[in-house]
């Protein structure tokens, strides 16, 4: 799926949308997908850091690693 695709299911499933950032930053306390010298980049932010940075080549492969990457977070922290 691309960024917009992305945008559309975690709006239709009521992620809540302060938990993550589509359009990178750094949000506090937020899980984000942003792209960066043509590079996508997931990360967590936190105090203005990123932590556990990870760099996919594509869009699709970071917005799917996204998608499991933030709802299996959520779930485990009992927030969806």
């Amino acid at each position: 799926m691309n960024r917009e695709e992305l945008r559309k299911r975690l709006f239709d499933e009521k992620i809540p949308r302060a938990e993550y950032s589509l359009d990178g930053g750094l949000p506090n306390e937020a899980c984000c997908l942003g792209l960066n010298d043509g590079k996508w980049e997931i990360y967590y932010s936190e105090r203005g850091r990123k932590t556990g940075l990870k760099v996919f080549a594509s869009e699709e492969a970071a917005c799917d690693y996204f998608y499991t990457w933030l709802t299996d977070s959520l779930k485990n922290m009992g927030l969806i």
